[in-house]
């Protein structure tokens, strides 16, 4: 029987507040192995842990059970205490009392009887806990970035910085991200190619940083230090080390007709393209859904003009596989679809445009050479209408989000500034529910847009936007006059909602890392740890966690690269000695385990056995390694023989718990 010392946290009156923590330390005196028990205001504080510390010396404990707050938050300062004091720090047990009793009950009475039974059932697990040795493993000193947008381009670089080797994974033929469509950023109005271009320009000339374009991750396997990546580089029928840039092929294509994809398919590009000027790598693609020599082996033209000799139509897809000590999700963003949001006629009307095409309406190497003018006609539209919310915080979420995607409020006011100064002669109506300007200099540079340049702000939504000949019928409310208004338009601009790129939930499955329900990827705490996933070695940054802007997203990048630096700074890493291992003379061989074990930690080898009556007997049994398992336990649910059993977590354990419960 172990010597178990109670050590139950008031947690100011987050736990003291709705648990009588006084009662539940009395209480759990009683339980088997327990020699000492007590409370504290502020466990976790130096003082507490002194409490702890002296009491495992003086009472010469065995293991202690600490009643707090979410493990989560905690338990590795419990497990620190613990090993200061001499005593094994997997012989330290968490109750969460916090958000599993005072959080969700109201009355004392309640949260005391429920804390009680927490602590009992902790009790009986440190009372079957041994001493855990951790193991250890090497690092592999290079860095993923999945994503090329400003947050992966931030990350990468400041890796680099730090003189680790870091890659770069991005599906489209250029990295730049959506900043790249951009014309002005908020609430600077810096042009934003001026920003991101020296960017890009360091990406590509640092050393440090390979970039694989057009690419995509198609496996993940391993663990934190010890990644191993499949990455597929899609064909782009050009000789990247070969081609120069010049853009001849571009010019004299004579597929003309292929929708634009960087200008939102509102201009139309040619087979071969380079999707932008500044593009980081200057290489041009082939796109083989147009292209007439990869269709029917007719053309030949781009090749015949390629003085470098780069064009190769038997170019096929190119898989390479490399190994990482870290990898960073950067896998940024998109518009929602509109085909939800009738009532506002962007189906019906090439003049109803989301603000991301209207951005590349105003770029100056966009469709309309920066002109302002209407999709349908050419001519410039007089009266416009900016329309928030579109997807955004709509309850129920039947249609769109119900999560405010935050940057809407202020290129809204960025696109109605910087129309009224360079058309005064336009009217700008602005639909709000909310104006959120929660930044710095967010809200003098909405308060600008109004005051300074005239934008018409008006509290209420528009109910419908109804194409009537060359002109748009808005139908709206104005919630502060209390009356509805009909508005004659030009041209009317959606605020969509951002969502997460639709890489990203299948790149969690590869990365077993945790998303919510909106798919964004979710961090290991909001507070503590807002860039590192659950899953150790992975890491977030930028808009793949949620809705954010430029300067947030590049802080991110900056706190990411730094925890990913930290890592690959060490030479091993300190694994968790929680993990599966077989009973061999129970094992079956059957294969369950193998098959859901996530990080491909079992395998299955032939071993000989003596065996009563039989001699020598060779067995098919599973064999974990250490070294890849995660201690996820899939395997101990799977196992039908019982042979597969988790260390610190075992089921005698796990029943012991249940047995205290139910006492």
């Amino acid at each position: 029987m172990q010597r178990v010392g109670v050590f139950v946290c008031w947690c100011g009156s987050n736990i003291a507040g709705t648990v009588d923590v006084k009662a539940v330390a009395e209480a759990l005196k009683s339980e088997p192995g327990v020699v000492f028990s007590t409370d504290y205001q502020y466990m976790c504080s130096q003082s507490g842990q002194d409490i702890i510390k002296q009491a495992i010396k003086e009472h010469g404990l065995t293991g202690i059970v600490i009643c707090s707050c979410s493990p989560r938050m905690h338990e590795a300062t419990f497990r620190k205490t613990a090993q200061a004091a001499g005593l094994n720090p997997y012989m330290v047990e968490i109750a969460n009392i916090r958000e599993q009793c005072s959080w969700v009950h109201k009355e004392m009475p309640v949260g005391t009887e429920k804390a009680i039974i927490l602590g009992k059932a902790a009790v009986a697990k440190v009372n079957l806990n041994a001493p855990l040795t951790p193991g250890e493993s090497p690092v592999t000193k290079r860095a993923l970035v999945i994503g090329g947008g400003i947050a992966g381009i931030q990350t990468a670089l400041d890796i680099a910085d730090a003189g680790f080797p870091v890659d770069i994974v991005e599906t489209k033929p250029t990295i730049g991200g959506k900043m790249a469509q951009l014309d002005k950023t908020f609430p600077t109005l810096d042009c934003a190619a001026c920003i991101l271009t020296p960017k890009m320009v360091d990406v590509g000339q640092n050393e440090k940083i390979r970039i694989f374009s057009y690419s995509e991750v198609e496996e993940v396997k391993g663990f934190v230090g010890n990644f191993t990546v499949r990455i597929k580089k899609k064909a782009r029928f050009v000789k990247e080390d070969v081609c120069t840039g010049c853009g001849l092929c571009t010019e004299k294509c004579p597929q003309k007709k292929v929708p634009n994809e960087f200008n939102l398919n509102m201009d139309m590009r040619r087979a071969i393209y380079i999707p932008f000027a500044q593009a980081v790598p200057k290489v041009a693609t082939i796109d083989p859904n147009y292209c007439n020599m990869l269709k029917n082996g007719k053309c030949g033209v781009c090749a015949k003009v390629c003085t470098a000799g780069a064009i190769d139509y038997k170019q096929k897809d190119e898989f390479i596989e490399e190994k990482y000590g870290a990898i960073v999700c950067a896998t940024g963003y998109n518009p929602i679809s509109m085909e939800k949001f009738d009532e506002f006629a962007y189906s019906q009307s090439k003049d109803v445009v989301t603000s991301l095409e209207f951005e590349r309406l105003t770029n100056a190497a966009g469709p309309t050479g920066g002109q302002l003018l209407r999709p349908s006609d050419g001519k410039h539209p007089h009266t416009i209408v900016f329309v928030q919310c579109v997807g955004s915080r709509c309850s129920g979420a039947q249609k769109g989000k119900e999560y405010c995607s935050k940057i809407c409020c202020m290129y809204t006011a960025k696109h109605a500034m910087l129309t009224r100064d360079k058309y005064p002669d336009t009217d700008v109506y602005v639909f709000y529910i909310d104006v959120r300007t929660p930044g710095k200099n967010f809200d003098e540079f909405y308060r600008r847009a109004v005051e300074e340049y005239g934008v018409h702000y008006i509290k209420g939504m528009v109910g419908k936007v109804a194409p009537e000949g060359e002109k748009l019928m808005v139908q709206a409310s104005d919630l502060l006059a209390n009356k509805q208004l009909h508005i004659e338009a030009d041209l009317v601009v959606l605020a969509a909602a951002i969502e997460p790129d639709k890489s990203a939930r299948p790149l969690a499955t590869m990365l077993t890392a945790s998303m919510d329900t909106n798919d964004f990827f979710t961090e290991a705490h909001p507070k503590l740890r807002p860039v590192e996933s659950p899953t150790a070695g992975v890491f977030l940054s930028g808009a793949c966690q949620g809705p954010k802007d430029i300067p947030e997203t590049v802080s991110q990048a900056g706190a990411a690269a730094s925890k990913v630096i930290g890592l690959l700074a060490k030479d091993k890493l300190v694994g968790n000695p929680c993990i599966a291992h077989s009973d061999e003379m129970m094992c079956n061989g059957c294969s369950s385990c193998e098959k859901v074990c996530p990080y491909g930690a079992i395998t299955y080898i032939e071993k000989e056995f003596r065996m009563p009556g039989q001699g020598m007997v060779v067995r098919r049994v599973a064999s974990v390694n250490e070294a890849v398992c995660q201690g996820c336990g899939a395997c101990t649910v799977a196992c039908p023989s019982g042979a597969m059993d988790l260390r610190g977590f075992a089921n005698k354990q796990i029943m012991a718990e249940v047995d205290a419960i139910c006492k």
